[in-house]
């Protein structure tokens, strides 16, 4: 989940200088690591590398050019009938190539380096996607649209996230601030940075991770951090209740006078796909529960 700090830098300027053309029967696109990839039509034969990267391409209109996924892909019901290529723990090369894939779509900070690299010295065309904000969501939406010849359907599924996702910031602008720890594991605790697409679903929602200014995107953190910064508000996701619970033996918190704990399903904050807004929706809920609890 989280990866060097030269490659969130070029993350971060891939996002800036993001740009697609199509000229002279030749596609481009600029990936999130700001690298051009060319084709020259589109992609006929697609392997995903990551569950957001799956959703996207079936939103984007691309069913029936995806031929491989990563493991963990599972959404929607028509990407079981996929073949599997590995997953963050490690890619299957060989099936990949089996594949014949003229696109591969590959997650910056999920995917192996290495794996990244065997791929593209195999001659595989490689287009990496590092969401940082919810607006990402519709720009990968358009780009891989444009990559796999579907963008008529892509702009209208990116149209209409833009329209939700405005009706939101409006619904919460002006709204008093209300502070966040999101716990994405207990052993070890995990949380993430003020870069992550989750903290940014956060501030969408009037809300501010407490441990944003962290440096990495997805750090382990010690207990003491937590409970010097005094969330009102806990959220995990993906997390056994259990363990969620376990934040009760620590009265002096605000999230535990309050009783300010809640559950989020992962795939609704941990993906940059239109299901984001689903998770944002919940957050935005908890978090003017909070704001009531006061």
């Amino acid at each position: 989940m989280s990866f060097s700090p030269r490659a969130a830098r070029a993350a971060t300027v891939a996002v800036s200088l993001y740009a697609v053309c199509a000229h002279a029967g030749t596609i481009l696109a600029v990936d999130d690591r700001g690298l051009q990839i060319a084709l020259s039509a589109p992609a006929r034969r697609v392997v995903t590398l990551a569950p957001h990267l799956t959703e996207l391409a079936y939103a984007a209109g691309g069913a029936a050019s995806l031929v491989g996924a990563d493991s963990a892909s599972d959404y929607p019901s028509a990407a079981a009938g996929l073949r599997r290529v590995g997953g963050a723990a490690g890619l299957d090369l060989e099936q990949i190539v089996a594949l014949h894939p003229d696109l591969v779509l590959g997650w910056l900070s999920g995917n192996k380096p290495s794996d990244i690299a065997r791929l593209e010295q195999l001659g595989l065309s490689v287009f990496l996607s590092e969401p940082r904000r919810l607006s990402d969501v519709a720009r990968t939406l358009r780009v891989i649209g444009l990559l796999l010849g579907t963008e008529s359907i892509a702009e209208q599924r990116a149209s209409a996230f833009e329209q939700r996702l405005r009706a939101l910031r409006s619904r919460a602008a002006g709204m008093r601030s209300v502070s966040v720890f999101f716990e994405v594991w207990h052993q070890p605790l995990i949380t993430v940075n003020g870069e992550h697409l989750i903290s940014d679903l956060v501030a969408l929602c009037g809300g501010f991770n407490v441990l944003g200014a962290l440096p990495a995107l997805a750090p382990t953190v010690s207990l003491e951090s937590v409970l010097a910064a005094d969330p009102e508000v806990i959220i995990a996701a993906g997390v056994p209740f259990r363990a969620l619970a376990a934040w009760q033996r620590f009265p002096r918190l605000r999230a535990v006078q309050r009783q300010q704990f809640y559950e989020l399903d992962p795939d609704l904050s941990t993906r940059a796909t239109p299901r984001v807004l689903d998770g944002a929706e919940q957050v935005c809920e908890r978090l003017e529960t909070a704001r009531r609890a006061r």
